[in-house]
C-alpha cells in the first residue's frame, strides 16, 4: 500500500497555446483507499491516472507516491499496476502463463511465480481455469484475467482505467462486485477511472469530479469527497448535475424572501419555499437557479410539499418496481422519479410537490449555497454528518 499525493499538478499538450488539459489537481490519497476519478469525456480523467502511472509527462507540479516524488521515475520503477480498457491478453497463452509472463521476464524464483499465480487465481476464481486460452473465456473472465496480472505483480498502488467499459450491463454489475471484494481482500490503494458516476457511487470511499477545463478556471477539480458527501452537498451545478442518477432538475428562479432557516422562490410556475439551505449572502431580487433531485419529488402526495412545479408531460418509462415521467418546464427536461402506478400520459399536464427541505439553490455562477442539513424522503430534514 502506498499514499499517494498530488499537489499542484498541470498538464499541457503544448505549452505553446498555453492550452491545459489539468490544472491545479490537489489531491491526498491515502493507504489503502478506494478513489475514483469520474466526469464527462475530455475532462482529463484518463490523463490524470497516466501522469501518475508514468505514462504520461507532469508539465507541472509534484507527484508523490509512498512518500518519494517520481515525476522523473519511469514506470517500471514507481512499483504500480495498471489494468487497461482493452485486457491486452496474449492469445497464444493459456491464463497461467498470461498472468506469470511478467514475473518470468523479472527472472523470479519458479516458485516465486507459482505462488503468487496461484494466489491471484484463488482470489479471482480462476483456478478452474488456468490451462483455457484468452479465446475461450467470457469477456468478464478476460477481464479478471488481466486484474490477475497487476495481481500477481504486488503493486503498491492498483490503477483501472474503465475496466468495465467493454462489458454488458449485466456482467458490469457483477465485476463490481467483484472489484468491491478484491479491494477488500487486498487492502491496497486503487485509483480507478470511469465516466458512469454509478460505478463511482458504488465503488468509491472517495470520489474526484473532473470537469472539461474551462480557459478562465482556477481548476477543472470540481470537489472530492465520499459519494454521500458529493450526493447530498454538491460544491457547485456542475457536481449536482453529474452526480446522482437520474441527474439533478434545475429550475431558474429569483428569491422573493430570505430568513435565517427558510427562503422563498419564484418561478414561473408559482412559489416554491426552500429550507436547509443557507442563502443569507444573496439578497432579495437575485436570480438563482434551483435543483431538484426527481427521486424527491412529489406527484400524487403533496402533504409534505412547500411549493409545486408544473410541466406537460413529454414521455413516461416504466421499469416496474418504479417510473421516470419527463416533463417539459419553462422548455427545459425535468424528470420525476416516480413508484410504477402514477398515470402518466404524454400531453399531460402533471403538477409535482416539492418539499423544501430537498431543494438545492445554485447562483449564477453555478456556486452552491451552503445546506445546513441533509433530505430523506422518508424522513425529512436530517443533520450533515
Amino acid at each position: 500500500m502506498a499514499e499517494v499525493i498530488l499537489k499542484n499538478v498541470r498538464k499541457n499538450y503544448d505549452p505553446s497555446i498555453h492550452q491545459d488539459v489539468l490544472r491545479d489537481i490537489n489531491l491526498e490519497i491515502k493507504n489503502g483507499e478506494f478513489i475514483v476519478f469520474v466526469g464527462p469525456s475530455g475532462c482529463g480523467k484518463s490523463t490524470l491516472l497516466r501522469m501518475v502511472a508514468g505514462l504520461e509527462d507532469i508539465t507541472d507540479g509534484e507527484l508523490q507516491i509512498g512518500g518519494k516524488v517520481m515525476n522523473d521515475v519511469p514506470p517500471v520503477n514507481r512499483n504500480v499496476g495498471m489494468v487497461f480498457q482493452s485486457y491486452a491478453l496474449y492469445p497464444h497463452m493459456n491464463l497461467w502463463e498470461n498472468m506469470a509472463f511478467g514475473l518470468k521476464l523479472k527472472k523470479m524464483d519458479k516458485a516465486e511465480i507459482e505462488a503468487r499465480v496461484s494466489k491471484a487465481a484463488d482470489i479471482l476464481g480462476l483456478t478452474p481455469l488456468l490451462d483455457r486460452k484468452p479465446k475461450e473465456l467470457s469477456g468478464g473472465q478476460r477481464q479478471r484475467v488481466a486484474i490477475g496480472r497487476c495481481i500477481v505483480q504486488q503493486p503498491s498502488v492498483f490503477l483501472f482505467d474503465e475496466p468495465l467499459s467493454n462489458l454488458d450491463a449485466a456482467l458490469r454489475v457483477k465485476m463490481r462486485i467483484e472489484i468491491a471484494k478484491l479491494h477488500k481482500d487486498l487492502k491496497s490503494t486503487i485509483i480507478y477511472v470511469t465516466h458512469d458516476q454509478v460505478e463511482a457511487m458504488t465503488l468509491a470511499d472517495r470520489i474526484v469530479v473532473l470537469s472539461p477545463l474551462k480557459e478562465e478556471a482556477a481548476s477543472n477539480l470540481e470537489q472530492f469527497g465520499s459519494p454521500l458527501d458529493l450526493y447530498h452537498s454538491p460544491a457547485n451545478k456542475f457536481v449536482a448535475g453529474f452526480i446522482g442518477s437520474p441527474k439533478m432538475n434545475f429550475v431558474k428562479g429569483e428569491l422573493i424572501e430570505i430568513g435565517e432557516k427558510e427562503c422563498k422562490v419564484k418561478l414561473t410556475s408559482g412559489d416554491v419555499v426552500v429550507g436547509c439551505v443557507d442563502a443569507r449572502r444573496a439578497k432579495v431580487g437575485d436570480s438563482i437557479e434551483l435543483g431538484i433531485r426527481p427521486e424527491h419529488l412529489l406527484p400524487n402526495d403533496h402533504d409534505g410539499a412547500h411549493g409545486h412545479i408544473k410541466g406537460v408531460v413529454v414521455v413516461a418509462e416504466h421499469l416496474g418496481a418504479e417510473s421516470f415521467v419527463y416533463l417539459s418546464v419553462d422548455g427545459k427536461d425535468f424528470t420525476v422519479k416516480t413508484h410504477s402506478e402514477v398515470v402518466a400520459n404524454s400531453g399531460d399536464v402533471m403538477e409535482v410537490g416539492v418539499p423544501k427541505e430537498a431543494v438545492y439553490l445554485f447562483d449564477t455562477k453555478g456556486i452552491a449555497f451552503p445546506r445546513t442539513a441533509k433530505y430523506n424522503r422518508d424522513k425529512g430534514a436530517l443533520p450533515l454528518v
